[in-house]
């Protein structure tokens, strides 16, 4: 298993650019590990980690 570091705003550009624009820059800038690489990813699994990457940043905002 190949695990690979990767910032969102690479997985969005490389398989939902459509998408790029409704992500503030602090969620893009955010690291994502991914256990098989981005080259095994699927449009649907960026958009559940899309899901939760904004839950994650919502989470934060909530507490300050």
């Amino acid at each position: 298993m190949r695990m690979e570091t990767v910032k969102l705003s690479d997985i969005v550009m490389k398989l939902t650019p459509e998408l790029y624009s409704s992500l503030t820059r602090v969620e893009l800038d955010s690291y994502i590990v991914l256990r098989n690489g981005l080259s095994a990813l699927l449009a649907e699994d960026v958009l559940e980690i899309i899901q939760y990457s904004i839950s994650e940043h919502n989470k934060d905002a909530l507490l300050h």
